[in-house]
C-alpha cells in the first residue's frame, strides 16, 4: 500500500448529501480499506442525526476511525485532528489496509494530506472567548475588517467563505504570536507531502439535484428524531463548537418559542444548502481533485464502477 515508501491514501470529498459515505464504504470493500472520517462534527458523541453520522448498518462492517469518540463539551482543533488521523493511517497501513479519508471538512483533509506541522503551544482560550464575544455582539464584518488590516492574504482567502471559526482563528494566531496565519501556514507545510494520495470529488452538474437531496436528507433526519436529539443538546452543557452544528442552531428558535417549526425547518434546509456551496468553493480550489458528477450516472453502481476503474488505472488495486 505504498509508493516510494509513502503510504497510499484515497480521499473522498464533496458537499454534504453528495454520497461520500456510501461511496467510501464501497471503495473500502473493493480495495481492502478502512475509513478515516474528516468531519468536524461527527467526532462528537451523541450528535448522530444532525451530523448524518453513518449507522452501524451503513458502515457494512468497514472499520471507521475518528467518529463518535469525543464528548460534546470538549474543544477540538485542526491540529488535534491531523495528529489523530496520522496515527489512524499508520495503524491502517500496518494492517496492510488502504486508508480512505472521507468527509466534507476541507480544512481537515488539506492539512492532513499536505503534512502540515502545527506549532506547539497552548490555545489562548481567554483571547478566543473575547473574539467570539466580539463576533456575537458586533458581527462577522467587523472581524473581517480587522483581519484585513493585519493579514490581507488570509482575508482574501476567508472573505468569500465567511467562516467565523476561521476568521477568529486567524485573528487569534496574530494577536497571540505576532505572526499572521499566512506566515504560519507557509512555514508549516513541508516540501514533500507525507502520502501518495489521490482525491476524488463528488459534485452535481445540476445544482438543483444536490439541493433536492439536501432537502430530502433534512426531512429524513426529522423523521429519525432530530428534534429530540437537538432538544437534549440544548438542555445539556455542551461546547459552543458542538451546539453550532447545522441541525441544532436552526432549531433553537423553535425550542425558545421564537419561531414555528415549519420556518425553522426551512431555515435548516437553507443553511445546509449554503454550507454545501461553501464546501464546494473550498474543494474546487484544489486543481488536483478528480471530479465525478453524480448526476452523470443512472445509479450509484454506475458511479462506483467509474470511480473504481479510475482508481485502478492509477495503481490502486
Amino acid at each position: 500500500m505504498s509508493f516510494d515508501n509513502k503510504p497510499k491514501v484515497i480521499a473522498i470529498v464533496g458537499p454534504t448529501a453528495s454520497g461520500k459515505t456510501a461511496l467510501s464504504v464501497e471503495i473500502a470493500k473493493r480495495f481492502g480499506g478502512e475509513i478515516v472520517s474528516a468531519d468536524s462534527m461527527q467526532i462528537y458523541k451523541g450528535m448522530d442525526i444532525a451530523t448524518a453520522k453513518p449507522t452501524f448498518s451503513e458502515m457494512q462492517g468497514i472499520k471507521h476511525h475518528l467518529i463518535d469518540f469525543l464528548p460534546a463539551d470538549e474543544v477540538f482543533s485542526v491540529a488535534s485532528y491531523v495528529s489523530l488521523a496520522k496515527e489512524a493511517i499508520k495503524s491502517i497501513v500496518s494492517a496492510d489496509k488502504l486508508p480512505i479519508i472521507a468527509g466534507g471538512t476541507g480544512l481537515y483533509v488539506d492539512n492532513l494530506l499536505s503534512g502540515t506541522v502545527f506549532a506547539e503551544g497552548d490555545t489562548d482560550f481567554d483571547l478566543r472567548a473575547e473574539l467570539i464575544k466580539k463576533y456575537e455582539s458586533e458581527g462577522i464584518d467587523v472581524l473581517l475588517e480587522e483581519l484585513k488590516s493585519v493579514d490581507p492574504k488570509s482575508y482574501d482567502k476567508i472573505k468569500v467563505e465567511r467562516n467565523p471559526k476561521r476568521i477568529i482563528r486567524a485573528l487569534e494566531i496574530y494577536k497571540s504570536t505576532g505572526i499572521t496565519m499566512t506566515e504560519q501556514n507557509i512555514n508549516s507545510v513541508p516540501l514533500e507531502k507525507p502520502y501518495d494520495s489521490i482525491k476524488i470529488g463528488l459534485d452535481f452538474k445540476d445544482r438543483q439535484k444536490l439541493y433536492e437531496r439536501i432537502n430530502l436528507r433534512v426531512d429524513i433526519m426529522l423523521e429519525n428524531g432530530l428534534l429530540s436529539e437537538a432538544e437534549e443538546f440544548f438542555k445539556s452543557d455542551v461546547s459552543s463548537t458542538a451546539v453550532q452544528a447545522i441541525g441544532y442552531k436552526e432549531l433553537a428558535p423553535y425550542f425558545s418559542g421564537g419561531a414555528d417549526l415549519e420556518s425553522c425547518i426551512e431555515s435548516l434546509k437553507r443553511a445546509t444548502r449554503r454550507y454545501a456551496k461553501r464546501q464546494l468553493t473550498w474543494f474546487r480550489r484544489d486543481q488536483s481533485t478528480n471530479w465525478f458528477f453524480v448526476d452523470d450516472y443512472t445509479n450509484s453502481d454506475e458511479l462506483l464502477s467509474s470511480v473504481v476503474a479510475f482508481l485502478s488505472s492509477k495503481g490502486f488495486d
